[in-house]
């Protein structure tokens, strides 16, 4: 599986041969200002929440590649109401299957509007099944004992999971987290591109290890290979 990063908490994974996007903001981050949001090809766009942090390039992207957009009911209205009918609402608790594997919309503790204000629903993290695989992208987040359930009902390979504190959990939470859900391998997302989320790289690297688990911070713009 290819994972590519766009900032933020923007990853394409290439997955059963589909490209899925996960909350595009690349435009207004000046982090990202070399990647080209009118490059970049989905199948799908699976959505955690309505901030403008996680849905800048959205409507964009998702009119311009016809990708379906897997996201709460009320994001999925929203959306409708802009010219985006290529989607699929879901709920808490609810799972779908789809070409790539199976989705299950889980619980994330988080604030949740679109950019207008509008009422986006509850903020949700996705966990995804393909193949013998089972991905765990936590959306944004504090650290839940819901994560324990996660661990208990799925044998996670990889998770991704928000880092840069003050909007989420931190560090120290996501070690943590890691362990409710019971992987060795994390990704992390939701750090750096603001004053406020900025983190020491070298220091959360040797947090996980310490705990016995890999963490991976890639560089905006470039891929890195799981799974093989």
């Amino acid at each position: 599986m290819k994972v590519t990063y766009y900032g933020q908490s923007c990853f394409l994974i290439e997955l059963q041969g589909k490209k899925i996007l996960f909350d595009p903001f690349i435009t207004p981050n000046e982090l990202a200002k070399d990647i080209n949001a009118d490059d970049i090809e989905a199948d799908y766009i699976l959505v955690s929440h309505g901030h403008a942090d996680h849905t800048a390039d959205l409507v964009p992207i998702a009119s311009r590649t016809g990708a379906t957009v897997v996201a709460s009911f009320e994001i999925v209205d929203w959306l409708s109401k802009r010219g985006i009918t290529a989607a699929h609402p879901m709920n808490l608790g609810g799972s779908w299957n789809f070409d790539f594997g199976k989705v299950k919309m889980v619980y994330a503790a988080h604030s949740n509007s679109l950019p207008d204000g509008t009422y986006a629903g509850t903020a949700a993290g996705f966990i995804i099944t393909a193949g013998s695989k089972t991905i765990y992208y936590a959306g944004d987040t504090a650290l839940t004992y819901e994560m324990k359930l996660t661990g208990e009902l799925y044998a996670v390979d990889l998770a991704f999971l928000p880092l840069g504190d003050n909007f989420t959990m931190g560090v120290d939470d996501a070690v943590i987290a890691s362990k409710f859900v019971n992987t060795n391998t994390v990704i992390g997302m939701h750090y750096d591109t603001f004053g406020f989320i900025k983190i020491d790289k070298e220091a959360a690297i040797e947090k996980f290890a310490t705990a016995g688990v890999k963490l991976n911070l890639i560089e905006i713009g470039a891929s890195q290979e799981f799974f093989v």
